[in-house]
């Protein structure tokens, strides 16, 4: 049984990326601008990967770099000039699918530390042997794999290799990623990290003589989201997760917000620890997972890990996500001589209103905004405009860097 867990979190930008390891992620992953499969995420320079890295080193963090692109030959110059101009920066370790790539990576960083992708779908302990012998350190395991496949695989797998699993975040309808779904219908190609997602799309059927004539497959006329997976959550069974030998457990979520990684690393962060403190009595609390909730999800499953999804883990009359929360603010500096804080605001909020406010390792708490005024020291009742700066009175003075949050009015 694994007692000691790395959690690892997603950083799409550098503020994401920070915001993660501030709030208790062990280890990040983080794509540079090219070679990485989420063009759609804020991504980071060469010069942003050198500061990020310094910022986990410091903290006594790991950061892990995505190549984990499949190359064509024209990629593969470009490619290798890239791993050139980064080969450097003392990154951890590259998480990469293609044997190509490891190659190319070790040709100019022998001791690289190579994560093999969920993207190169491996499934059972054979194949991830196989991965192991070649000198992969860490297998991310396909989501489409059982605890039982995962406790096999850990155990049969040598001395210094380990495996990653996906705890929390979107399940993808085809295998581990691999869809062809967004390139045939919007041009984009999911295996270089554009994906559209329309495994979410409304779908309805339409007889090959009748165009235009729509059908609804529901009974209530609304069409059906046949590919549209629940979110993957399994913060309700970390002690199986022990038990199954994985060692890294892996939120999904690179082109999520700021305020969603703080949310989700949040809760992870309190419920392992808890699970760390005594495995032997550890008891699940449901107050992760209301936290958790606070930021944007859809309905959620345990995926693949105790039987095959049926269509209890899909959700066939909506893809949209819920949203209680509002992110409103963050926290900057507070200034003793006049008792005001500094709020950048990120969604409008008024006096009288009732705010809740957590930061890292400290759970929320309940403020009324009571004084505002504006960056010319004017005392004003409401903060509409996007990223205005702002200087608040608190009753208890939150730590820079802690968020602000409000629930939303039904």
């Amino acid at each position: 049984m694994n007692k000691n867990f790395e959690l690892l979190a997603p950083a799409g930008d550098l503020e994401k990326l920070k915001t993660a390891i501030d709030f208790g992620a062990d280890a990040v992953y983080f794509g540079g601008e090219v070679f990485s499969l989420r063009a759609g995420a804020g991504n980071l320079s060469n010069d942003e990967i050198r500061e990020a890295m310094e910022y986990i080193h410091d903290k006594d963090r790991k950061g892990y770099m995505t190549i984990n692109i499949y190359p064509h030959n024209e990629d593969i110059e470009p490619l290798r000039e890239y791993i050139s101009s980064i080969k450097d920066i003392p990154i951890d370790a590259y998480i990469v699918s293609d044997p190509g790539v490891i190659a190319l990576i070790k040709e100019q960083i022998p001791d690289a530390e190579i994560h093999l992708s969920t993207q190169a779908n491996t499934t059972n302990y054979v194949t991830a042997n196989f991965w192991a012998a070649l000198g992969v350190k860490r297998i991310v395991a396909a989501r489409e794999m059982s605890l039982e496949e995962l406790k096999t695989m850990s155990e049969s797998l040598p001395e210094g290799t380990d495996v990653e699993a996906f705890v929390h975040g979107a399940m993808c309808i085809s295998y581990s990623g691999r869809c062809l779904l967004s390139n045939f219908m919007a041009g984009r190609d999911a295996n270089k990290g554009a994906c559209t997602h329309p495994c979410r799309w409304k779908y309805s059927l339409v007889e090959e003589q009748r165009p235009g004539e729509y059908y609804p497959i529901e009974e209530d006329g609304r069409g059906s989201y046949i590919m549209n997976s629940r979110d993957l959550c399994m913060i309700d069974k970390i002690p199986d997760l022990a038990d199954a030998g994985v060692t890294s457990l892996k939120i999904e979520g690179r082109m999520k917000s700021m305020y969603y990684v703080a949310t989700v690393v949040s809760a992870y962060r309190a419920a392992i620890d808890e699970y760390l403190k005594d495995p032997e009595v550890y008891v699940y609390n449901p107050l992760h997972f209301e936290e958790l909730c606070k930021a944007s999800h859809r309905e959620f499953t345990h995926g693949f890990y105790y039987n095959k999804p049926t269509d209890e883990d899909q959700n066939y009359l909506t893809s949209d996500y819920t949203r209680d929360y509002s992110f409103i603010g963050l926290v900057g500096k507070h200034d003793e001589s006049t008792g005001l804080t500094d709020v950048e605001q990120r969604n409008k909020f008024s006096i009288g209103d009732t705010v809740e406010i957590f930061g890292p390792y400290s759970p929320y708490y309940e403020e009324v905004i009571t004084e505002m005024y504006n960056e010319d020291g004017q005392a004003i009742d409401s903060a509409p405009h996007p990223q205005q700066k702002l200087k608040i009175r608190f009753k208890r003075t939150p730590g820079e860097g802690f968020i602000m949050r409000k629930r939303k009015e039904v």
